[in-house]
This record gives structure tokens, sequence and C-alpha cells, in this order.
């Protein structure tokens, strides 16, 4: 018998237009961390076009929060149990989505985008090296600090989304590996871990701006947590002295980085992971070969190059 699915659980079916799929389409569910989050409605828009493209049925499912590591677990086991021809995954938590993704890959090629899970199960994996990310991360709050300052030296902060989630600690594994490596005159005075919700990133910025008149960046290692960040940065008007660097976009954010609020980006390629995701998915399905690893790159946009066709396709994807 299925699992019931948690109140905080969403199954969204993607809307689909002309052609009509065949009766006997073959279908790929995919399933994200947060159905709300602009980011993975990318995510859904890119599955959504391949879907399309390829003649697939791509339900849309996912929970309503990150942190709704058992709702995410349900979702899965639920997918597999339709007898699907794949399933595409993001899993909120590396540690508890490990057995979980074991157990559906006895039944179904599983293809993981964007965060890893303890498990060698995966059939493939498509996401952004979140250590090089890290990497770039550092490089470019150095370089908007040197440009202010002369130097690449003073106090630096880290905020992170949530705990244990394997993404997140391979970008602050790169950052702060950059930072040790290449600039020693960057300190890291404060490394914070919010509860997943955006006002508590307000409230940690916000208590860094009072607490640390010396800080000359920051590193929000998620789009959440850059929300609320860019929002305390904004409301002290301390862009132009604290030298603040995001994963992920969204509209606000874009304008933050025009102002001068936020002093650069890092972009994955949401749009990709999904497009990709079902191809790989499909492919894997007809037991064709595919790649275990794909990296989808990630980019670091400021607003001398958000212009640029490659920045700006990506700040602006298809939706």
């Amino acid at each position: 018998m299925k699992k019931l699915l948690t109140a905080t659980t969403i199954l969204a079916f993607g809307a689909f237009s002309a052609p009509a799929y065949a009766a006997d389409a073959v279908t790929i569910p995919i399933i994200v961390k947060d159905t709300t989050s602009g980011y993975w409605q990318i995510v859904f828009a890119g599955a959504r076009q391949a879907a399309k493209d390829l003649g697939v049925k791509v339900p849309e499912l996912g929970a309503q929060s990150e942190a709704d590591i058992n709702g995410e677990i349900t979702i899965l086991e639920n997918a597999v149990a339709e007898k699907p021809a794949a399933v595409v995954i993001a899993p909120t938590q590396f540690k508890a989505l490990g057995q979980p993704v074991d157990e559906a890959a006895k039944k179904v090629p599983i293809i993981g985008i964007d965060s890893a899970a303890d498990s060698k199960a995966f059939t493939s994996f498509l996401t952004t090296d979140n250590v090089q990310g890290g990497r770039i991360a550092a490089d470019g709050m150095a370089e908007a600090i040197k440009a202010k300052y002369g130097k690449a030296e003073g106090e630096v902060a880290l905020i992170t989304h949530l705990p244990g989630v394997g993404s997140l600690e391979a970008r602050n594994k790169g950052f702060k590996e950059e930072l040790a490596a290449k600039y020693p005159g960057l300190k890291l005075v404060a490394d914070k871990v919010s509860d997943g919700n955006a006002t508590t990133g307000l409230n940690i910025m916000t208590d860094l701006i009072t607490a640390m008149p010396n800080l000359r960046g920051v590193f929000a290692d998620n789009l959440i947590q850059c929300q609320g960040a860019s929002q305390a940065v904004a409301e002290n008007k301390k862009g132009d002295t604290i030298k603040l660097v995001c994963f992920d976009a969204d509209d606000k954010l874009i304008g933050y980085l025009k102002d001068g609020t936020i002093a650069a980006l890092l972009l994955q390629d949401p749009y990709r992971m999904g497009y990709d995701g079902i191809k790989t998915a499909l492919a894997a399905s007809k037991g064709e070969k595919v790649e275990a690893f794909v990296d989808t790159g990630a980019n670091l946009v400021t607003k001398a190059n958000m212009d640029n066709p490659k920045e700006h396709k990506l700040l602006y994807p298809p939706k």
C-alpha cells in the first residue's frame, strides 16, 4: 500500500501543450526540493520542455519546503510504486536520502540532479561542481573587496542555508579552501547556519552588520539566504562596504546586483539540469549508455558582465 503524502507535500503535474502524448507514452517523474522556489520552477521549465521535445510524461513533484525530508522520501516511494520508466530527483538531504535512493534504484533508473545523496546507485548525476562554485565565490568576493579597499583583506563571513545538505557543504568547502589557499588576508570570522528561512537569513545578516563593523564580505550559499541577507544589506545601506556574494538569483536579487547591494551572483544552470535530467533518464530507461557525472557549470555574474549574452541567458532563463 502506498504511503499517504504529508500535509506539506505537493504533487503538481506540468501543463503540456500540443502535440498530445500517446496513451503509452513513458512517464518520468521529476522530484525537487521545494516547489515554491523560483529556482526549482526553472528546473521544472527545463523538464517540461524536454517532455514536449521527447514525447514523455513528466509529473512535477516535490515538497513545499527543503526542510520536509520525510515528505520527499514519501514522494519518491510513491513515484517508484507507479512503475515509471525512470525518476529524476534532487535530494533534499545527503544522509537521509541515501537509503531511499538505493531502494528506488533497485526498481528503476534514478537520475540525480543538483544535490548528492549518500548513495552510489544513481545511474547518472547532473550537477554544478559545487566545490568549484565555492572557490569561484571566494575569488569573486576577493576581487570585489580588492576593488573597494585596494587589497583582498579583512573580515568575511559565511551564511549557510541548512545543515547537512550535500551541495551546500561542497560550496562551503570550496569557499573556505580558496580563502585559505589564495587569500590569507581574508579572515573568516563568522560561519552561520540558518534554518532554511529567508527571515532567519535577514536576522543573521543584521546581527553580523551590528556586531562586526569591519565586515567586508559575506557569502550566502543559497538563494533563500541571499534573499534575507541582501535585504539586510539594503536596509542598512551597506552595499558599498560589505561585498555580498550569493548562489543563485531571482528578479529581486538581479535588481540588487544592478544597484550594487549584491557584488556578485554565482549562477548555476537549473534549466539545463531539468532538461538534460529528463533526456538522460529517457536514455537510461532504454538501456543506452549515459555519463555517470555531468558538470552543468557555475558562472560568476557581476554588474559589469550581466548583459553579456551568456550571463544574460543565465539570469533570464526560459520559463
